[in-house]
């Protein structure tokens, strides 16, 4: 049974062994129809263990969380028996101890460095953010502003990516396809949590969104997993309708938990044409566009 309001349960490596297993389709992989009533959905653990080459006994204690240490070579037996994807594969390594424990965070909010801020204020044509591994979001640029929310009239606590899919009306609303981005947004944050179970902020943001989200809550439960990675969105924009932008991921060398977001659109498309024309419209002065108007008027 999954642990609701936490990223990583007591047993995440069976949790997620038992749900890829009820994923398959017994047929599509050549096995054989034995006449007897399936009473779960995908492969038997038997059928597990036949396609990985290891006894059932062995698939029954690490479903029940009884064995955790697995070797590498049976790790890939299972991978292959599971026909998982390499983000899938990755994680399966992750949950089942291979590799050295990630320490807990720090405490405290993350700080974006001086010289990041300063790209961002520069990216004057390209909506832009940078973003935690918990898709906080941590500074931005006018343009993310225009194109996404102002993220500066939110507490700070509010400022996360997938909060905002699930928990704000208008915020799912830019989305043309509201299920396939959330979705991939769980994903995202499920790997997050195999790779960070120590990570309390990711336990309580989880938390809150399984007692609030259906959605949330049956997706969390599928252990669907995945990287980041480019890919393009398509939004229903309140000012400039429908535009579909590349969303361009890239790493902070000087603090690996970060990331810098920029959506652009490919050169003379519609989409290029609207997002010139939002960021044009939205022009105006800003100072700190990561710090709330409230705090901006007192610092004067």
């Amino acid at each position: 049974m999954e642990s609701h309001g936490r990223p990583s349960g007591g047993n995440e490596l069976g949790d997620f062994l038992r749900a890829r297993r009820a994923a398959l389709d017994p047929h599509r992989l050549g096995l054989p129809d034995d006449g007897r009533l399936r009473r779960v959905p995908g492969l038997r653990r038997e059928e597990l263990a036949q396609l990985a080459h290891v006894s059932i006994d062995y698939v029954v204690r690490l479903e029940q969380g009884r064995t955790r240490r697995v070797s590498r070579p049976v790790l890939d037996a299972l991978a292959d028996a599971l026909r998982l994807a390499p983000d899938e594969r990755a994680y399966l390594f992750t949950v089942a101890d291979t590799t050295p424990a990630t320490p807990a965070p720090r405490p405290g909010r993350q700080q974006v460095d001086g010289q990041l801020r300063q790209l961002l204020d520069g990216m004057h044509d390209i909506p832009a953010m940078v973003l935690n591994r918990r898709m906080d979001v941590l500074a931005w640029n006018r343009g993310a502003t225009a194109l996404l929310t102002d993220f500066a009239a939110l507490p700070p606590a509010e400022r996360n990516l997938i909060r905002l899919t699930f928990l704000d009306d208008a915020y799912r609303a830019l989305y043309a396809d509201w299920p396939r981005a959330a979705r991939e947004c769980v994903a995202v944050l499920r790997m997050e949590a195999g790779r960070h179970p120590g990570d309390q902020a990711l336990t309580v943001l989880v938390g809150e969104l399984t007692l609030r989200d259906p959605d949330f809550r049956t997706w969390w439960a599928d252990h669907q997993v995945r990287g980041p990675r480019q890919l393009a969105k398509t939004y229903h924009h309140p000012v400039i309708g429908t535009v579909t932008l590349d969303v361009q991921q890239f790493s902070v060398d000087t603090q690996p938990d970060q990331q810098l977001v920029a959506y652009t659109a490919p050169p003379g498309s519609p989409s290029q044409e609207a997002l010139r024309f939002l960021l044009q419209w939205s022009g105006h002065p800003t100072d700190r566009p990561d710090t709330p108007a409230a705090e901006r008027r007192r610092s004067r």
